[in-house]
Formats: C-alpha cells, sequence, structure tokens
C-alpha cells in the first residue's frame, strides 16, 4: 500500500519543472522522507506510552488520596471518642471528690449511707472504663496507619513529579517544534 502510494506520489507529483533533475535527489529526497516518517512513528509511540504511564500513575494518586483521606477521617473519628472519654473521666473524678466532701461534711447517717452508695458506684465507674486506655491504643494505631498512607501518598506524587520531569527533559532534547 506505501510503496504503491509513493509510486502515484512520484509519477503525479513530479512536475515538468523538476523533470530536469538528476534522479538521485528524488532518492535522497525519498529516504529522508520515509526516515522522518519513522521518526515520527517512533515519537509517537514513545509518547503513547509515556500518556498510558501518565494516567495509571493519577489513577493511584487519586486512590491513595482517597485512602489518605479515610484514614484521616478515622484518625479524627478516634480522637473525638477519645476526648469525649477523657472527659467523661473527668467528669466522674469531680463528682467523686464532690461526694467525698459531701460525705465528711454529712452528719445524717441515712445521708452518708447513700453518699457512700453513690461514691462506690463513680468509683466502680472509673475502675471499668478501661475504654480510655482502648481510644489511646486506637489513635496511635490510626495515627501510625494515617502515616504510612500518606507516605504512600507521596512516593506516588514523588513519581509523578520525576515522570514529568523527565518528560520535561524528552521535550528539550528534541528541540523546538518544526511548523
Amino acid at each position: 500500500m506505501r510503496q504503491t502510494f509513493l509510486l502515484i506520489l512520484l509519477v503525479a507529483g513530479i512536475p515538468s519543472a523538476t523533470l530536469g533533475q538528476a534522479p538521485a535527489s528524488d532518492a535522497q529526497t525519498l529516504r529522508a522522507l520515509l526516515t522522518e516518517v519513522r521518526e515520527l512513528r517512533r515519537d509517537l509511540r514513545a509518547s503513547l506510552a509515556r500518556i498510558q504511564v501518565v494516567q495509571i500513575l493519577l489513577s493511584r494518586v487519586q486512590t491513595q488520596q482517597a485512602v489518605v483521606t479515610r484514614a484521616s477521617d478515622r484518625l479524627n473519628d478516634v480522637r473525638s471518642k477519645l476526648a469525649d472519654a477523657q472527659n467523661h473521666q473527668k467528669d466522674v473524678r469531680t463528682n467523686l471528690k464532690r461526694l467525698e466532701d459531701a460525705l465528711g461534711a454529712e452528719q445524717n447517717p441515712e445521708q452518708q449511707k447513700e453518699l457512700r452508695d453513690r461514691i462506690n458506684l463513680a468509683k466502680s465507674e472509673l475502675e471499668e472504663s478501661t475504654y480510655v486506655e482502648q481510644y489511646q491504643s486506637a489513635e496511635a494505631d490510626a495515627d501510625q496507619q494515617l502515616r504510612i498512607e500518606q507516605d504512600k501518598l507521596n512516593a506516588l506524587e514523588a513519581q509523578l513529579d520525576d515522570l514529568a520531569g523527565d518528560l520535561d527533559k524528552t521535550d528539550e532534547q528534541r528541540g523546538p517544534v518544526a511548523h
């Protein structure tokens, strides 16, 4: 097909003014054109391959950004629950102190018994409240997971930056585009 096209181009495209030129220059021109077409094809294939790599890398970056967002949300949620649990423990301790002070000042035996019962209840609530430690552990785990996922995102972004730099260098090596 190419040979036919080139043959038609050669036969039909030779103006009458060029009939006097030597056939060697026509062959050189054709070789130069063929070389240029081959270089363009090679460059096009390389560009398409780079575009595919960039698209895949961008997709991975977007996916990793979503993972980082979920990890950050999880960390914020755990921190909120931890703060609530710590505030609750603080409230229970404050209430316990207030009850103990009231017990020391109370003279009525019935009121003293009720205050002792409430003090015992508050103390057992403090002893049983291991959820603060659980939230602290969950916070440490969530923080570590966020750092891991952020490091993965940073690595992908670095790859993307490197690829962009490589593309810029390739464009500079090719030189200006001829029109």
